[in-house]
């Protein structure tokens, strides 16, 4: 290593991204790393500037609550990016679209069809019915082609040995794919040659990828389908994307009062009347959709709007009641619902999760609370996590007696020691850990974006990586296979 920018840097105990154990370089970072070399420290941090300045022009900010420098600030995306190499990233796909068809399956047998799982004990009846994610309103609400998860993140990491493993299933409205593709621009025009050097498969299409998914889950008798983004509106924490997602489709983006049903049919407020709409890629809560079956006081829906889904005169992506399979004690069971659909092993494996409410289970996490990660079923963003070996001794006696008074509620889980990636700290580089979410689009065929939004624990030996935590993120690469015979963007079936 032969400039300051690397100075120090070493993979010590895990498994580095970037570097083998000693010190070499893996073959598909030797391009950019030897490009790395040329720049110097103050070189890099104008380029994070011109970064600063492209996401500040676009909107895209973040709210970390509770810190002291403000509410908003931008959205912070390291200047190396991640690198997959086309045959890491082919069995990456292949495992993602067995898990998202294998939760689909699950899911329409589990609303409108024969809850054949349950029936033959694959999954408690007991541990669905009481998922937060839950709903028994969503009984009998079809959707066409079985596609209950249309937009699927499923989060990965890469343990000590640098397998990659499942850590939760995203099914209810992942977000953070306009990150991705805001990312993917910013380092094509802050580093272009960096870029330009490798066969980086794109990520541009996103928009007309999912918009074609829509289409394709429209009711029958749509002819051409009407697609909307239902957003809760601009307060919300991820409204810059869902105006994104609009314009990148081409649809109109509105809010629960643009929207109202009259016999059973949906229909969109214009300037020219009514006009009826299709399909409704929903990013309101399931809770919020609907005041007349959920929540009453709720302002952010549409009432009856359950009522047109389950007539069939509205598509609503992604489905009701996917939340249960969001359910952390639920995620247990997902590779035996993969060999109980597909009759397959599963590719991707979870991790190593124990559940409380079995007593031999319980006791022995009890013991060994200090060695393990405890995880509340419902919560998401890196809330309420407790990391055994960080934790302090009052810390874990009250998560303790969490589990006691009601071991439904969590799970606990082997720390994995996340992949570490050089990342920019200051003037020079150091190890950080990181995630991968990539996005499955059900449609016409299973598509899985090429990359996916890494996310990277900006902190120093933090293993949690969400930005409502003071996560970053990383632009992610994945290099075309110079031997594959299809174009990019190509849908796997």
């Amino acid at each position: 290593m032969t400039t300051d920018l690397f100075d120090g840097y070493a993979p010590d105990d895990f498994f580095d991204e970037v570097f083998t154990e000693d010190a070499s370089v893996r073959p598909h970072y030797e391009d950019l790393v030897a490009r790395l070399r040329s720049f110097t420290p103050t070189e890099l941090a104008r380029r994070e500037r011109l970064r600063d300045a492209a996401f500040r022009s676009a909107g895209i900010t973040f709210t970390v609550y509770g810190e002291d420098e403000g509410v908003e600030r931008t959205f912070p995306m390291d200047l190396l990016p991640r690198i997959i190499p086309a045959a890491e990233w082919s069995e990456i796909e292949v495992g993602l679209i067995q898990r998202v068809t294998a939760l689909n399956r699950f899911l329409d047998d589990l609303y409108v069809g024969e809850r054949a799982a349950v029936r033959d004990g694959i999954v408690p009846a007991w541990l669905l019915s009481s998922s937060d994610g839950f709903r028994r309103e969503a009984f009998g609400v079809p959707v066409p082609r079985g596609a209950r998860c249309l937009v699927a993140g499923i989060d990965l990491v890469r343990d000590a040995e640098g397998t990659y493993r499942v850590l939760e299933d995203n099914v209810r409205n992942p977000s953070g794919i306009s990150y991705v593709l805001e990312n993917r621009a910013a380092m094509t025009r802050v580093l272009p040659n960096l870029f330009g050097s490798l066969r980086v498969r794109p990520v541009d299409d996103y928009g007309i990828t999912l918009l074609d998914a829509l289409r394709h889950v429209a009711p029958a008798a749509a002819g051409d389908p009407t697609v909307v983004l239902l957003t809760p509106g601009v307060h919300n924490s991820a409204y810059f994307e869902h105006a994104f997602l609009a314009r990148q489709m081409g649809v109109e983006l509105v809010e629960g009062r643009d929207l109202v049903v009259d016999e059973h049919v949906v229909y969109m407020r214009t300037t020219r009347g009514l006009q009826r709409v299709d399909v409704i890629y929903r990013r309101v809560d399931d809770a919020f959709l609907d005041p007349v079956v959920f929540r009453r006081d709720s302002m952010l829906g549409v009432p009856g709007l359950l009522a047109a889904a389950r007539a069939g005169n509205v598509t609503l992506a992604n489905a009701v009641g996917n939340g249960v399979a969001d359910d952390k004690a639920v995620y247990a069971y997902v590779p035996d619902l993969i060999r109980y659909y597909l009759g397959e092993e599963p590719i991707l494996p979870n991790c190593t999760t124990y559940l409380r409410w079995d007593d031999d289970q319980r006791k022995a996490v009890l013991d060994r609370l200090d060695q393990l990660v405890v995880k509340p079923v419902a919560e998401s963003g890196g809330y309420g996590l407790c990391i055994g070996p960080a934790a302090t001794d009052a810390e874990l006696a009250k998560v303790a007696e969490q589990i006691e008074a009601n071991p439904r509620n969590y799970i606990a889980q082997e720390v994995v020691s996340l992949s570490r990636h050089p990342t920019l700290v200051d003037d020079h580089l150091e190890g950080r850990h990181v995630d991968l979410r990539p996005f499955v689009l059900t449609g016409e065929k299973t598509t899985v974006i090429p990359g996916g939004l890494t996310r990277v624990a900006l902190r120093r030996g933090s293993l949690v990586v969400n930005s409502s935590q003071g996560g970053g993120s990383k632009d992610t690469w994945v290099l075309r296979d110079d031997d594959a015979k299809v174009d990019d963007g190509d849908e796997v079936t």
